[in-house]
């Protein structure tokens, strides 16, 4: 009676508790090759768990009026956490077609980033905006090719076209990378604080789709991904603004800010640790 009384007079934590269940069994299924079927172009094991972190997230980001906001906060930052560090299937088991959708989606993101890099320059001095376009002029063609790619894959999907996405998708990761760079050593400060906020607007979204082409593809092809990244997130990181990145995913997602900080937070470590 005692258990019955809990979840009465604690609905909300019950329900979290349910959810992060749902979450654990699932992701222990997965990892034993069980998908318990398909559901359009994912499985019904995928499509539980997306359910599952979404309710999680409305959960925790609906928060109930008798607790304070500090207690509302902490509770939020646990169910987060404890979310991400599951083995969840859509983040190691989802397959090739949901991870071109989801590039796919990101492109009115990529596509306004790019957009406010071409008009940047003309906000620089006169010294600083041939540098500027110089370290960025390929931004335009790499994205275009990125999203096409990733278009061919929802088309046709097979192993020679994920290759591709693979490919550019550390492509343009490095020309970001790069851009970040050259931009940094601008001296005007106010070219500069202009320079880098546009540039790091597109290494936020490339730094998405990188992880999502990383969730779809061996360690073999994570690997030599790597080996084509010489310049390495370590070199960039001083000039990334992670808060800005959490604002934009947050935005992109619909979820509470402090889920994705911590998911920007994961996706950087992954990288990291895979060698890029």
């Amino acid at each position: 009676m005692n258990y019955l009384a809990n979840i009465w007079n604690h609905p909300r934590t019950s329900a979290a508790g349910l959810l992060i269940a749902t979450l654990t069994i699932a992701g222990a299924l997965s990892q034993q090759g069980i998908t318990l079927g398909s559901a359009g172009t994912g499985t019904v094991l995928s499509l539980v768990c997306a359910i599952a972190t979404a309710l999680l997230g409305l959960l925790a980001k609906d928060p109930s009026g008798a607790s304070s906001s500090t207690e509302n906060t902490a509770r939020l930052g646990a169910w987060a956490l404890i979310a991400l560090l599951l083995p969840l299937p859509f983040m190691g088991g989802c397959s090739g077609t949901t991870v071109a959708m989801d590039i796919v989606n990101w492109t009115p993101a990529l596509t306004s980033a790019v957009a406010t890099v071409d008009s940047t320059g003309a906000l620089l001095a006169p010294a600083d905006a041939p540098v500027f376009t110089a370290a960025t002029i390929g931004f335009d063609a790499a994205s275009t090719l990125l999203v096409a790619q990733a278009k061919a894959y929802l088309a046709n999907p097979s192993s020679t076209v994920l290759a591709q996405v693979q490919a550019q998708v550390v492509t343009l990761q490095q020309q970001v990378n790069a851009a970040l760079l050259t931009t940094a050593r601008i001296t005007n400060p106010a070219s500069q604080q202009h320079a880098l906020a546009a540039v790091q607007a597109v290494a936020v979204v490339v730094s998405a789709m990188l992880a999502l082409v990383q969730s779809v593809s061996s360690k073999t092809q994570v690997a030599q991904m790597a080996t084509q990244s010489t310049i390495k997130l370590a070199s960039v990181r001083p000039y990334l603004d992670e808060d800005r990145a959490g604002r934009m995913v947050a935005a992109h997602l619909g979820e509470p800010l402090e889920l994705a900080q911590l998911q920007v937070a994961r996706a950087e470590a992954a990288e990291t640790q895979s060698g890029f």
